[in-house]
């Protein structure tokens, strides 16, 4: 259980692929510009992020290490065009307006980092695991800055979200401020102060744990000693 808490937290936190790593920037500020269009993308990251991992963990002892990288590539590929034919298939309005930004997950280096580094090394379960908490955590801060970028850029939160859950969602628009628009936050400038806010956030809140975890350091107590003179009467 104890690695189980480690490749969760590692996943979602210590480890985050957007906070720490900073990997997978290019899809990260140019796609999260709404909700709609984040939670898209990010859905489609987590699906090729645990097949990718747990694929190449199966296949770790028959892959030559002359050829790891471009075979690892492949498996990547092949999971991102099952990803890009679903999205096609299912939310083929999101699909036209994320555009370009499906079929280059392939050259996200988040994906193809944790393959090489922890899927090609471990059994199936952990690869996986590992996988699917990369993706939830990679996805979580894709989606939270989409919703800041919306709201300050839009005054709206869950804009367009019938583009990926269909009509039933036609009406779940939150407009918070009508007639607002704040183009800073719309184009990628926005993209890049928001994400180095949410950065500095991270880090700030760390600082703070460790120096929580800190036990507390006693002064050490001195001893004066204190000569009296005086006479005996």
């Amino acid at each position: 259980m104890s690695q189980w808490r480690e490749l969760t937290r590692n996943g979602l936190w210590s480890n985050n692929p957007a906070l720490v790593q900073l990997l997978g920037l290019c899809p990260l500020l140019a796609v999260s510009g709404s909700v709609v269009n984040a939670l898209g993308l990010a859905i489609a990251t987590l699906l090729v992020m645990v097949g990718s991992s747990t694929t190449i963990s199966l296949i770790r002892h028959q892959v030559p290490s002359a050829v790891r990288l471009p075979a690892f590539v492949m498996v990547i590929a092949a999971f991102v065009t099952c990803a890009e034919l679903l999205m096609a298939a299912f939310a083929y309005s999101l699909y036209q307006v994320l555009g370009i930004f499906i079929p280059l997950i392939v050259t996200n280096c988040a994906i193809l980092g944790r393959a090489d580094a922890f899927a090609s090394r471990q059994p199936v379960l952990p690869a996986a695991i590992d996988g699917f908490m990369m993706g939830v955590g990679f996805g979580a801060v894709l989606v939270l800055l989409g919703a800041i970028r919306e709201l300050l850029g839009k005054g709206t939160l869950f804009s367009d979200m019938a583009l990926l859950f269909g009509p039933v969602a036609a009406n779940w628009q939150l407009t918070l401020v009508n007639d607002y628009q704040f183009l800073f936050f719309v184009l990628p400038p926005g993209a890049f102060f928001v994400a180095g806010l949410l950065i500095a956030l991270k880090n700030v809140l760390d600082q703070h744990l460790a120096a929580r975890a800190q036990p507390a350091t006693v002064a050490p107590r001195t001893e004066r000693r204190v000569r009296v003179t005086g006479t005996i009467k």
